[in-house]
């Protein structure tokens, strides 16, 4: 059994932008030496989020539209009223959506599906630089 921690950084819009991270966090299984086990994927911060989706301009244009839905950025969030920004919305998106994800890996490949892609999202209101880690525990 080993474990092994890696990072994947990436520049984000901010506003819902999304990055797809499933080739370079299957370059880190292949790059491991190990061959199944479990990946885990947490995104420090609270404004944004981890999932799986078809990673397509559609699926991609919807989630945000759903969320936007559930916790449109032009409310009046309480959290503005005590820190003066506003980003209240992108607080309630990541907690929605969660600051995390595990994978299992078999023969040294992710068990996604066909059309299943693993997502950061960023929901704040500005560009960010964003540090995902992740996690590989296995044999």
């Amino acid at each position: 059994m080993g474990v092994v921690t890696r990072t994947i950084r990436c520049h984000t819009r901010g506003d819902g932008d999304t990055i797809d991270l499933t080739e370079e966090l299957a370059s880190h299984i292949a790059g491991s030496g190990l061959a199944d086990g479990v990946a885990t994927l947490f995104i420090g911060g609270s404004t944004a989020g981890i999932t799986t989706i078809e990673f397509e301009p559609g699926a991609v244009a919807d989630l945000k539209q759903v969320l936007e839905t559930i916790a449109p950025q032009g409310r009046d969030w309480r959290h503005h009223l005590r820190w003066g920004d506003a980003n209240g919305h992108s607080h309630v998106r990541s907690a929605l959506l969660g600051p995390s994800l595990s994978v299992p890996f078999v023969d040294g490949r992710l068990t996604l599906g066909t059309w299943q892609q693993v997502i950061l999202v960023d929901f704040d209101d500005s560009s960010r630089s964003r540090e995902v880690v992740v996690q590989l525990i296995g044999e």
